[in-house]
């Protein structure tokens, strides 16, 4: 694929980290040392407790709504939102006309509907018959509605689309497509705060990973880090990106030399069980020198357990750069001067 403006991805994570910075529940996710594999240390993020949701896409669709609302709030008035005014009784008032869908399989619905229900908006989720009714009570518990759309996640996507362009609500998706990239980029602006906080948090310790393992769905969170890391860490670390074997969209994307589904059955990976890679993310991954990794079901089960055991209750999709690491570290050896940082991206619902 040709490299287009629409692919471009030059976020202003300032504006992410100021805007985070304003909310009463933010504060920095910790960043801890694990025993890993054969004794290593590990450095791990843990976004298993972020902002009440327990997953690092606090930072993504609700940064997203509200910078959608401002937009559209600035192109009918006029008037350039402060974060002051996003409470006033007038901007709810319109925020409450808004509605925002998307589909999910996991916590970027409920990102969708936290966002949604912060700023006075309305939210509706898709949902394949595959999500747990729970997953769906959580989401109504933010005051989301939700619909029940389709098999499989590929079908609740399409529908979601098919949603918005009837009712004239807004897509907010994390993926990208052709045609289809601009609220994806605010909501990968947004996970750009935690590549920033753990560049604060090392540039003050002044011990900096030598390798850093990045799991991927669609790939937004691995290439808002990737990005991050080489925009400004002062010591670059080798990249991993970690997909499951029935789901390596990315994988596959960077061997054809251009954006190409990943086929396979469904992985108990949930939140990283995507066939289609964004676009935009492939493009920004295609740039920042990264190599791929792919694991089995048993290797992503056996890596949450393990951290799990370690004190961080999470799931496979939340252990997924962890397995990778044991999988390295097995078949590689432990080198005593490998620094690995690990994301554990989400804790047990």
């Amino acid at each position: 694929m040709t490299r287009t403006d629409n692919l471009s991805f030059a976020p202003d994570f300032d504006r992410a980290l100021e805007f985070f910075q304003a909310q009463e529940n933010y504060a920095v996710s910790p960043l801890i040392e694990l025993k890993g594999p054969g004794g290593l240390n590990v450095y791990a993020k843990n976004e298993t407790q972020r902002m009440g949701l327990g997953a690092f896409k606090a930072l993504g669709a609700p940064y997203a709504v509200a910078r959608v609302l401002e937009a559209v709030w600035q192109e009918k008035t006029g008037e350039i939102l402060s974060a002051a005014r996003m409470g006033d009784a007038d901007i709810r008032d319109f925020a409450a006309t808004q509605t925002f869908v998307c589909a999910s399989a996991g916590n970027h619905g409920m990102g969708v509907a936290a966002g949604a229900q912060a700023m006075g908006a309305k939210a509706r989720i898709h949902l394949a018959k595959s999500v747990p009714e729970g997953f769906g009570d959580r989401l109504r518990a933010l005051g989301a509605e939700v619909v029940r759309s389709g098999d499989v996640y590929d079908e609740s996507v399409a529908a979601a689309i098919a949603d918005a362009e009837t009712t004239g609500a807004t897509l907010l998706a994390d993926g990208t497509w052709p045609g289809y990239t601009d609220i994806p980029k605010l909501v990968m602006e947004g996970y750009c705060v935690i590549a920033e906080e753990m560049r604060q948090q090392f540039q003050a310790s002044g011990r900096w990973p030598t390798h850093v393992y990045l799991q991927a769905g669609v790939g937004g969170l691995a290439a808002a880090m990737a990005h991050m890391i080489r925009l400004n860490w002062a010591e670059q670390p080798e990249l991993i990106v970690v997909e499951p074997n029935a789901a390596a969209c990315l994988k596959t994307s960077h061997l054809a030399g251009k954006p190409t589904r990943g086929e396979g059955p469904e992985s108990n990976m949930g939140r990283l069980d995507c066939k289609e890679p964004s676009i935009v993310a492939w493009d920004v991954l295609e740039r920042c020198d990264v190599r791929y990794e792919t694991l089995a079901e048993e290797e992503g089960k056996a890596a949450a357990e393990a951290v799990t055991a370690l004190g961080i209750a999470t799931t496979p999709s939340g252990a997924a750069g962890y397995a990778a690491l044991c999988k390295q570290t097995t078949e590689q050896g432990n080198a005593k001067e490998t620094r690995p940082l690990v994301i554990i991206s989400e804790g047990l619902a």
